[in-house]
């Protein structure tokens, strides 16, 4: 399904940055703080992208609105393989921008096809993006040594190109546009209840838990392995790979238990994976404590928008997009915080004690709720 094949090159680019962030650091000469602003870059556009989504879809359409974010991906990835600091920066916003557009669409697209049972459905979705997660920093790694990563950057461009016009070209069930006469109005009501800041939370948290990991773990190894080989590199495949496998594992794990109990149970997982990444001293217990860390967190965002579209139903549109909002937001703040106080301190385990915090956070979130099945 070519939206599956559309989030395998979202997760991709999603995740672009993590092993790439040594290598731009080293090439435009960056402090861990000056390197944060890339994720604030990425995640901060993504917010507009996000807001935008939804007018789009209103009026365009779910396929159209994925063709736009890609090609917006598209042209980031080209510009970023030879710019400059200032031009990558604007190149990140660019193709920040498409995935601000492309990740809620898709999500709310499949939550829609699938109404029985959107939880196993959307891991699955996230699935395809876990794929690209992973083999991001396997081809990272292959270049890096021959100093040839512009060729996964334009590889990128000609892909993403591909898929936007194959999306352009056929039709697509579900596919709404703003005359559809099941439009249900925004109930104003809905922005009283205490589930909605509650569920913005998880958002905001989760987003920017998984991608303070996934961003930071590659610099963190290679500050922990002095030698010249490129390994370090691949330790972000390993909190990815962890993820993906955990993601795959979900459908059938929550046919035997409820969805918070599973999220709560991952949440615990995940703490403890990032205790354990504060203390590794060497690369092997990075390894182990990245791919328990990525384990744990797997099937909370999955749950999260099953969480949206059960408690919001039809007005999940409406509400949607300011929750993924503010996934972008917390993916905006939450890493560079990370480099922020790995500058102010000199020491990115310090920094890194911020998406231990955030698992604990959304850990005490599903606990507290969860007896809440539905919206009341």
């Amino acid at each position: 399904m070519l939206v599956h094949a559309a989030f395998v090159l979202t997760g991709v680019m999603t995740t672009l940055l993590g092993p790439m962030l040594p290598i731009l650091s080293a090439r435009w000469t960056l402090s861990d703080s000056q390197a944060g602003y890339l994720f604030t870059a990425q995640f901060a556009t993504s917010i507009l992208g996000v807001a935008i989504s939804s007018l789009m879809v209103h009026r365009y359409g779910y396929r159209l609105t994925l063709v736009f974010g890609l090609w917006f991906m598209a042209v980031g990835a080209g510009v970023l393989a030879r710019a400059s600091w200032i031009v990558g920066l604007v190149s990140v916003c660019v193709y920040g921008f498409g995935l601000g557009l492309t990740i809620p669409t898709a999500n709310l697209l499949i939550a829609k096809l699938h109404p029985d049972r959107r939880a196993a459905a959307l891991n699955l979705l996230n699935f395809s993006w876990g794929i690209g997660a992973v083999g991001c920093p396997f081809v990272v790694a292959a270049l890096q040594g021959s100093q040839r990563t512009s060729l996964l950057l334009f590889g990128m461009t000609v892909c993403l190109g591909f898929v936007a016009i194959s999306l352009g070209c056929i039709r697509m069930p579900a596919d709404t546009k703003g005359n559809s006469k099941k439009e249900v109005p925004l109930d104003k009501k809905i922005w009283t209840n205490r589930f909605v800041p509650i569920l913005g939370a998880l958002f905001f948290i989760y987003v920017g838990t998984e991608s303070s990991i996934g961003g930071w773990v590659a610099s963190y190894a290679r500050r922990i392995d002095t030698g010249s080989g490129t390994f370090w590199a691949l330790t972000p495949s390993f909190f990815w790979g962890a993820l993906l496998l955990g993601r795959a594992l979900a459908p059938a794990l929550l046919r035997r238990v409820r969805e918070t109990t599973l999220a709560s149970a991952g949440l615990v997982l995940a703490s403890l994976g990032v205790l354990v990444l504060l203390i590794a001293n060497s690369l092997a217990v990075v390894v182990v404590a990245a791919s328990v860390a990525g384990l744990g967190l797997a099937s909370v965002f999955p749950i999260n928008i099953a969480m949206l579209s059960q408690w919001f139903g039809e007005m999940a549109s409406h509400v949607g997009p300011m929750m993924f909002a503010l996934s972008s937001l917390g993916g905006a703040t939450v890493p560079w915080l990370v480099g922020a106080l790995s500058s102010r301190f000199g020491s990115l385990r310090v920094g890194l004690t911020v998406p231990l915090l955030g698992s604990v956070v959304m850990l005490f979130l599903y606990l507290k709720n969860r007896r809440s099945h539905r919206l009341t």
